[in-house]
């Protein structure tokens, strides 16, 4: 671990090892339903293909209001974890289409708060070393999760750099950035 000066208190953050022998960069990348997910995975996918690494796709299910209904609950997780199966499927499919067959994923399903389950994951694994996350496109605004990680109260204190892939560019544009 790395001892480091944090909001004026001593952290003792992981230290990343992505670059050390027996270790593989990678960078994550949170799949949901969003069409910006796509532009996070291309621009992740585009950079890995000019050096090396791996993507870690994470999909998060968060808990509903079921408590005293087990089984409903259960269900509930079979469902979104088989959703998250066909999720995955269908985006590495998309990649391989757009011709990067040979970019390494890993697939994590986890329960949870979103943004708990991202910091608990990036805390687990000392080989992440980018998170990139697709800023949306609508009038709304940059996105729920961009706004609390990267401009919220989080954001000075974030393990690891977070990269913001505008998710309107196109997959040419992607790529030439990457």
């Amino acid at each position: 671990m790395a001892l480091s000066w944090q909001n004026g208190r001593m952290s003792n953050r992981k230290q990343r090892r992505s670059f050390e022998e027996g270790h593989l960069r990678k960078m994550l990348v949170v799949i949901d339903d969003s069409q910006e997910v796509e532009a996070a995975l291309t621009f992740c996918a585009s950079r890995i293909a000019h050096s090396s690494g791996a993507i870690v796709m994470l999909y998060v299910i968060e808990p509903q209001d079921f408590q005293t209904w087990i089984g409903v609950n259960q269900l509930h997780t079979e469902e979104e974890t088989n959703k998250a199966k066909a999720r995955f499927r269908l985006l590495r499919r998309k990649l391989n289409q757009a011709g990067y067959e040979h970019v390494v994923t890993e697939e994590v399903v986890r329960e949870g708060q979103l943004t708990e389950e991202i910091v608990k994951l990036i805390d687990e694994d000392e080989d992440i070393g980018i998170f990139v996350l697709g800023a949306a496109v609508d009038a709304k605004g940059p996105g729920p999760l961009v706004s609390s990680l990267a401009a919220g109260n989080r954001a000075g204190t974030f393990p690891i750099p977070i990269t913001i892939v505008p998710g309107g560019l196109s997959q040419e544009e992607l790529q030439a950035l990457a």
